[in-house]
């Protein structure tokens, strides 16, 4: 059984999925992105609507979970997904949004862009995934590339900025332990028990700061806009632990900033926005050191496969 595990684990086809699945959580991401940003001005406080989506998301995933009659999670699993629920699913919203508010925006862009490298430089400590030398190269294009993006010009470190790197190392933690957590719990059941647990949380917060009152305020157009952005996220999360459970950890997560030039198209559909001629060269550059990751993944395990 743990030779047809290792092997079902090395298949080229299974880490081709995963892939596959990063880049669906990409495009989500990228609508996401685009919609959010009018969702917000639209429903309100961001802890509130936040929390709201959120809600949204938990209980869309909850049934997804049981629809697809996913195994109860072992004993040994509920530490991890405790884990994920607090790291993944609350405190870092928590402290995002808030230092969100009091951040430069160039600031906040940058620091959370930055993600997929502490996602690749903790997956190399604690999953042993191995970085060779193109994997390294194509890290640095694609970090090089969230520059020409968004340059970093403007940029100043406050207080603002600390919240939003922490909320951000959160999440690079979180991958990391889903990643840990996956081996043992069904995909839907990860990610319902994300949302979940981050929900009883973020209601608590809500509660303590005083903003709780505030969701009965809302009107039929803001709930739909929650509603709207709390589908989007439940497909954002699923996609994104399904992806998880597949492929490697560093690939996944490079593989989610291919959402950048689908929010940038769609602002230039719906607002006429063109990108600067610098952030055109970066999604280019950007693809394609995504496209060279992918490639290693996949040629490194099929290597795996052929050996096993």
């Amino acid at each position: 059984m743990i030779r047809w595990l290792r092997a079902v684990d090395a298949s080229p086809s299974r880490v081709q999925l995963g892939l596959s699945l990063a880049a669906m959580t990409a495009l989500i991401s990228g609508i996401s992105i685009f919609v959010n940003a009018q969702a917000t001005q639209e429903v309100g406080p961001p802890a509130v609507f936040t929390t709201l989506k959120n809600g949204v998301a938990a209980l869309l995933l909850i049934g997804i979970a049981t629809a697809a009659r996913a195994p109860a999670p072992p004993a040994r699993s509920l530490p991890g997904l405790l884990a994920i629920g607090v790291i993944g699913g609350s405190v870092p919203f928590i402290l995002f949004f808030t230092g969100l508010a009091e951040a430069t925006a160039p600031g906040a862009a940058v620091i959370h862009k930055t993600l997929f490298v502490w996602v690749a430089v903790l997956a190399v400590v604690f999953l042993k995934e191995r970085l060779g030398a193109l994997q390294i190269g194509a890290l640095a294009v694609l970090l090089m590339s969230t520059f020409l993006i968004q340059p970093p010009s403007g940029v100043s470190w406050g207080g603002g900025e600390t919240l939003i790197a922490v909320a951000t190392g959160f999440w690079a933690v979180e991958v990391i332990i889903a990643k840990r957590v996956l081996a043992d719990v069904a995909s839907p059941v990860a990610a319902a028990s994300r949302m979940s647990i981050g929900l009883v949380l973020l209601v608590a917060y809500l509660a303590f700061t005083g903003q709780l009152p505030a969701v009965f305020t809302l009107g039929a157009g803001q709930w739909a806009w929650v509603l709207g952005t709390g589908v989007l996220l439940t497909g954002y999360v699923a996609t994104w632990y399904a992806a998880l459970q597949r492929a490697p950890a560093s690939a996944v997560a490079a593989v989610l900033t291919l959402g950048l030039p689908i929010t940038a198209a769609l602002q230039l559909l719906a607002n006429g926005q063109v990108p600067a001629p610098t952030a055109v060269v970066g999604y280019g550059a950007g693809v394609l050191a995504v496209l060279a990751l992918a490639w290693v993944a996949l040629v490194r395990r099929r290597a795996l496969a052929t050996t096993a």
